[in-house]
């Protein structure tokens, strides 16, 4: 083998290096469970996975199906949240809004247990604002 042929190849190796996506289960479920962040400051929920699915969508395998759903679950629940609120005046947005609580703080710890298993998320009644 000449030393050109190597060289070629090792440049084609190295460029494939930058282009293949790793699997990373604790990553997409720390990205998961980042949205429990909502309940410690009132915010981080949506902006913490936002902000790790834009950085690592073309570096990780299924992160971009993975945060797709956090972000349309995290907007659904906004949503949901800003329908209940009103809806207290007539009495049933006291079951509602605990009702979203409570599947915003258990949906992703489910799906993050999924994530860790290599299995794709399922977040009921989401909204899709991001396909």
């Amino acid at each position: 083998m000449s030393l050109r042929h190597i060289s070629v190849k090792s440049l084609i190796m190295e460029s494939n290096y930058h282009t293949l996506k790793r699997t990373d289960n604790q990553l997409l479920l720390i990205t998961h469970l980042s949205q429990l962040l909502t309940y410690i400051t009132g915010f981080g929920g949506l902006i913490a996975p936002l902000i790790i699915w834009a950085t690592q969508k073309d570096r990780i395998d299924d992160m971009d199906a993975h945060g797709k759903s956090i972000l349309n679950f995290q907007l659904s629940i906004i949503v949901y949240t800003m329908i209940s609120v009103p809806l207290m005046l007539v009495g049933i947005g006291f079951i509602t809004l605990p009702l979203i609580l409570i599947m915003g703080f258990v949906m992703p710890i489910i799906n993050g247990i999924k994530a860790s298993n290599g299995e794709l998320p399922s977040y009921p009644l989401s909204l899709n604002f991001i396909s």
